[in-house]
């Protein structure tokens, strides 16, 4: 079992019932077990067109699930509460984002993990902070860390004298 961790927002229709109803789904994915549910916030939208405030959350879930299939299943979940995918970043009757996969990274156009945008966003980082504050320090090291060996010059390769 790999532990993961899910956040969960809605902006459309009865918010708390939408993001209530998905968690319940995924209690039922068979090989995954949800272990803690943060408390739900309100937040407004950061992107996407002018639209109404969010209730946003985090799970932390074991599946024995691959990630590419784990997505399948959380866009299944999305399909049958009403996610029409229409405008990037618009209104959701509820959006499932993969968060991240025990310690892999992966930086595909289908799937990136740990997901790209994780430390920009207080709405996912208050909640994973609240269920997991270790995983948070460990997501900002592995940022500064990324981040630092930006910064430095690349190494020159040393020539090596020809006998």
């Amino acid at each position: 079992m790999v532990t993961c961790y899910i956040g969960v927002g809605s902006n459309l229709g009865d918010r708390q019932d939408n993001i209530n109803t998905a968690i319940k789904k995924i209690m039922m994915l068979k090989a995954t077990r949800v272990r803690k549910i943060s408390r739900i916030i309100e937040t407004h939208p950061q992107l996407g067109p002018p639209q109404g405030l969010y209730l946003n959350a985090v799970l932390e879930i074991e599946t024995e699930f691959n990630p590419y299939h784990l997505l399948q299943e959380l866009q299944r979940i999305e399909s049958s509460l009403g996610r029409i995918r229409m405008v990037k970043d618009g209104p959701r009757t509820i959006d499932l984002d993969i968060l991240t996969y025990g310690d892999l990274s992966i930086n595909e156009e289908a799937l990136c993990l740990p997901h790209p945008r994780i430390l920009e966003r207080e709405f996912v980082l208050g909640p994973l902070r609240e269920i997991a504050p270790e995983v948070v320090k460990r997501l900002q090291n592995k940022l500064k860390k990324v981040t630092k060996s930006m910064r430095k010059p690349p190494r020159k390769r040393q020539r090596h004298k020809v006998r």
